[in-house]
């Protein structure tokens, strides 16, 4: 099993930055891909950016492309989301996880999910 720590996320104003930080542990060596998913208030989780853990596919939820990039850290357990130029619908809990591989990334069907970092957009 994997275990998930997300960090980075707080009060930003509209047109600002934030980076978000993942960093796995336990199983990882099952690891082939990692994404970033938000869940804002009465709607359902979506996944808004993913990578391989060798970096060649990424994929971008329409509604943050040209604004988030997502990148690998050296060790094959971290990922981060660079996100810019933040709108108040980017307001949510982000949450990071670990899969096998990019279709199952992609479903989202994970057993266990870590605690999330906080993003809200406001002024």
């Amino acid at each position: 099993q994997v275990q998930l720590v997300e960090s980075g996320g707080g009060l930003v104003q509209p047109g600002g930055s934030l980076r978000l930080s993942c960093a796995a542990s336990g199983s990882i060596f099952s690891i082939n891909a990692m994404g970033w998913y938000r869940q804002a208030p009465g709607k359902t989780r979506e996944l808004v950016a993913g990578i391989t853990t060798d970096g060649v596919t990424k994929y971008y939820a329409d509604s943050v492309k040209g604004r988030f990039t997502i990148s690998r850290g050296n060790a094959k357990n971290t990922v981060y989301l660079q996100m810019n130029s933040l709108k108040p619908e980017d307001t949510a809990a982000y949450y990071c996880n670990a899969a096998p591989s990019f279709n199952a990334l992609a479903r989202g069907t994970f057993r266990s999910w870590g605690q999330g970092t906080q993003v809200t957009v406001s002024s």
